[in-house]
């Protein structure tokens, strides 16, 4: 017997994962927990920077007709989904990590850039050597009152920090038991956003939504 998976990333990342889900047989649930917004920016001076770095792809999607500035750097993706947003507007990829926004820095200093531009999320983790411009906003949906019954029993993907701590309140505040549910997180930042008290924690051996179905997966299975 398997239990139904439980996405809340945002849409359109949210259709992305339910149909992984689906694809190998689990029963996605669709409740995105945030609505990713653009915010206003300005363009910052291209010449005091020497390499994009982009760490999802709703930097792409958000951004704008001020993206058309930054085409002359090369851009440094996490991931082949912001790198293939990044290409579909024009910007030309250097090169794409599989790993996280450090380890996207390092391939970038490893080719010799180090004024590093990241369009990035209101809510974000800063890094040492790279300028953020905030360019979108995820902000909380609140589910339907009747909503997150359908996490008891479930496995919950937490694909961020910020989605543990509010799905971890949404879950206490709705009276649906921690031992219920099982939770699969992107990295162990992520899972120790979540706190304690679940039925299971388990973290992806990489930070990507392909190893997060795929952990899913395996928690989904009950003995």
């Amino acid at each position: 017997m398997s239990r139904p998976a439980l996405v809340l990333r945002p849409q359109p990342g949210n259709a992305a994962t339910a149909a992984r889900l689906e694809a190998i047989g689990l029963r996605a649930i669709c409740l995105p927990l945030f609505a990713v917004v653009p915010v206003p920016w300005a363009r910052p001076a291209v010449g005091n920077h020497d390499a994009l770095l982009l760490t999802s792809a709703n930097a792409v999607r958000h951004a704008g007709p001020g993206l058309d500035a930054l085409r002359s750097l090369p851009v440094i993706a996490v991931g082949s989904g912001t790198a293939a947003a990044a290409r579909a507007a024009g910007l030309d990829v250097a090169a794409t990590g599989e790993g996280d926004a450090i380890d996207a820095r390092a391939l970038a200093q490893a080719r010799g850039w180090h004024r590093l531009l990241r369009l990035a999320g209101r809510d974000r983790t800063a890094l040492d050597g790279v300028t953020d411009v905030p360019v979108y906003a995820a902000e909380p949906v609140p589910p339907a009152p009747d909503t997150l019954c359908r996490a008891d029993g479930s496995v919950a993907l937490l694909h961020s920090s910020r989605a543990a701590r509010w799905f971890a309140t949404l879950i206490d505040r709705h009276g649906v038991p921690r031992d219920a549910v099982r939770l699969a997180a992107l990295s162990r930042a992520v899972a120790d956003a979540a706190g304690t008290g679940w039925a299971d924690i388990a973290v992806a051996s990489t930070p990507s939504d392909s190893a997060l179905v795929t952990l899913a997966g395996t928690l989904a299975i009950d003995p």
